[in-house]
């Protein structure tokens, strides 16, 4: 897998149609099509079309049940489109015959030829949430967002622990469970709504964005 966080990431040895326009904004060279987040598209210059892409029935039905994944769209054509989201930070994976687990609210688009399905982080409650994630996989670019610079975490040094709303991707080889937290209304991250972080353990990352989505209203009773 190449990413500038592990220094690998040398645009001339790779296809080059995934670019970064800057920071907060991905620029895909389109000769063909990509799937991208729906709502994502800010600017494009050329012919091209956009389609809700429904992923299947199977997939379709997992949304319906998990609330997971962001809605996708086939955009086809040619020229440059500019894409971002919530002027968060833009970053890429090129998978080499890999997968890459993506929660659904980070993923901004990926090449038309990976393969994408809705997975079930074993263990969850069915009142934590964020535990229903997508893996992608094969040979292409993958693009996510994070919310302020993300720390990325080698869990093969210890056993490795994120809210569920923070963790933005990380290796699909991992062992992932919920550690849940002990202690009496001892209640860790915002995010999950109670006392229940993401475990990752085995040889590979995982990617930790500086936030866990919005502060939730406070209750007025």
């Amino acid at each position: 897998m190449r990413s500038s966080f592990f220094g690998n990431l040398d645009h001339g040895h790779f296809p080059g149609h995934f670019t970064l326009q800057n920071s907060k904004m991905l620029r895909v060279e389109l000769n063909g099509e990509v799937m991208a987040r729906q709502g994502s598209m800010v600017a494009f210059q050329g012919q091209m079309d956009f389609d809700y892409a429904g992923g299947g029935v199977g997939r379709m039905l997992k949304k319906m049940v998990t609330g997971e994944g962001a809605p996708l769209m086939r955009v086809r054509g040619q020229g440059a489109l500019f894409v971002a989201y919530n002027a968060d930070d833009v970053h890429l994976f090129y998978l080499e015959n890999e997968a890459i687990t993506v929660n659904g609210s980070n993923l901004l688009a990926f090449d038309p030829q990976l393969t994408w399905d809705i997975q079930r982080v074993q263990g969850a409650g069915i009142a934590t949430g964020g535990l229903f994630n997508t893996t992608i996989t094969g040979t292409g670019w993958v693009a996510v967002t994070a919310h302020g610079a993300p720390v990325l975490l080698d869990t093969s040094h210890a056993p490795t622990f994120a809210d569920s709303q923070s963790a933005v991707c990380w290796s699909a080889g991992l062992q992932v469970g919920v550690n849940r937290t002990m202690k009496v209304g001892a209640l860790i991250g915002r995010g999950s709504g109670e006392a229940a972080q993401l475990a990752f353990r085995g040889q590979g990352f995982v990617l930790v964005q500086a936030s866990e989505g919005p502060l939730l209203p406070q209750s007025s009773g």
